[in-house]
């Protein structure tokens, strides 16, 4: 009995565990709401089942993270507590240092970050992003959407050339999910309950929203006008409904050249980021095609247009290969023509004084080398004595000059001689005939 009564208890214990781990459900909808259908259920299920991973893995994440932060205090205490009372003093005043001046290094950037945003307020291209469609996403949707605003403007920030975006209907639930983000109020940003239509009412020629449902091409970015963005994420369920907004409003609509461009696999349909990412590309290089393919994901883009972009880039990387490899080639080239000449060098210096070696070890070849000097410096000394006598004695000079002057005349002869022959015809015959015979 006293058996059943643990197993019992056991089993009690373990159900209360397991249901402390289970995420809580969703509320349930509403007596007055219409009953959830199968497929409604199961994607609700898909949905919870999601999110319950989702927090088990940002928990996982955390504690990584802890355990390294743990893991390095503990390294540096131990490091510092070997080490002597002066060096570790020392050390500690350097890692303040290299802490100090990176501190210093990211407020630079910061500042500069802010000021290009303040410029952008002034002369940057205006773009809205329309929050008035939270009515009909789902609070995943909303989600998704404020995460796609964060990614605009961390990547507007990043930017030589920022854009001066503006969020208007942020309001309801959307102005909810958007003080949630860390630091929102800090942004540098047009944060306007408001309409675009109220918000603008004195430039309502000025804008231009773009869908992907209009028959007007955007050709350029006009900084005179303000792009609209539609800020909805809804699966396709919601086809056109930017496009009949517009109209109804009667502002202008543009479409994205896309089209002129790349040949899309699926729709032109884009997520908020994109687009926001396509016009600050295009802001900067003016350039769509290069634009579009550094912001649509691969997947979207066709076969052909997708194996064109890649070779476009295999292309620039095999250039800067074979630059690199010409370089690397040259180097190793030079090196080799310089080592084979160094160990030229040193081998004929070797050979050299292997010769000077035997020349000293060996007598008679050493009497033989100073005999043959020896005759050298002789027949030199005799030159220059017959030199000086020459110099010396009138009557030898003289004949030594008509002798040169004998020979600069027979030099001339046969010039002459030459020339008469060039002249000549028949002497020229008698020349050739001699030459062939010969």
């Amino acid at each position: 009995m006293s058996e059943a009564m643990e197993n019992a208890e056991q089993k009690l214990e373990t159900h209360q565990q397991n249901e402390a781990t289970i995420p809580s459900p969703s509320p349930s909808p509403s007596p007055s709401s219409p009953p959830l259908s199968k497929n409604a259920k199961k994607k609700l299920q898909r949905q919870q089942r999601y999110e319950a991973k989702k927090a088990e893995k940002k928990a996982a994440i955390k504690e990584q993270k802890k355990l390294a932060t743990q893991m390095k205090k503990k390294e540096w205490e131990d490091k510092l507590a070997s080490m002597p009372e002066d060096e570790k003093l020392k050390l500690v005043e350097e890692r303040k240092g290299i802490r100090k001046e990176r501190m210093g290094k990211r407020s630079e950037e910061r500042d500069k970050k802010l000021e290009r945003l303040k410029e952008a307020k002034q002369s940057g291209q205006n773009i809205v992003v329309d929050l008035e469609f939270s009515h009909l996403m789902t609070p995943s949707e909303m989600h998704s959407l404020v995460q796609q605003i964060m990614y605009c403007y961390a990547d507007n920030g990043k930017r030589n050339t920022p854009g001066h975006l503006w969020l208007t209907g942020c309001e309801g639930e959307m102005g909810t999910y958007l003080n949630k983000l860390p630091g929102y109020d800090k942004w540098i940003i047009e944060k306007e309950n408001r309409s675009y239509i109220e918000t603008f009412k004195d430039r309502k020629g000025d804008l231009v929203y773009l869908t992907a449902d209009s028959e007007t091409v955007l050709d350029v970015l006009d900084p005179t006008k303000i792009y609209i963005v539609g800020g909805l994420v809804d699966r396709n369920r919601w086809k056109g409904i930017t496009m009949k907004k517009a109209v109804e409003q009667g502002i202008q609509t543009a479409k994205l050249p896309i089209g002129n461009y790349l040949k899309m696999c699926s729709s032109q349909v884009l997520t908020v980021n994109q687009v926001m990412e396509i016009l600050l590309n295009f802001v900067e290089t003016r350039d769509w095609k290069a634009s579009f393919f550094h912001a649509i994901p691969q997947r979207k883009i066709g076969e052909a247009e997708a194996t064109f972009y890649d070779e476009e880039k295999i292309d620039e990387e095999e250039e800067d290969e074979e630059e690199d490899g010409e370089k690397i080639d040259q180097e190793e080239e030079e090196e080799d023509g310089e080592k084979i000449d160094q160990e030229e060098e040193e081998d004929g210096e070797k050979i050299d004084q292997e010769e000077n070696e035997e020349t000293v070890d060996d007598p008679d070849r050493k009497r033989q080398c100073l005999e043959s000097a020896s005759l050298e410096e002789d027949g030199e000394k005799i030159d220059q004595e017959e030199d000086k006598e020459t110099v010396d004695d009138p009557a030898r000079k003289r004949q030594c000059l008509e002798s040169a002057s004998l020979e600069e005349d027979g030099e001339k002869i046969d010039q002459e001689e030459d020339k008469e022959t060039v002249d000549d015809p028949v002497r020229k015959r008698q020349c050739l005939e001699s030459a062939s015979l010969d």
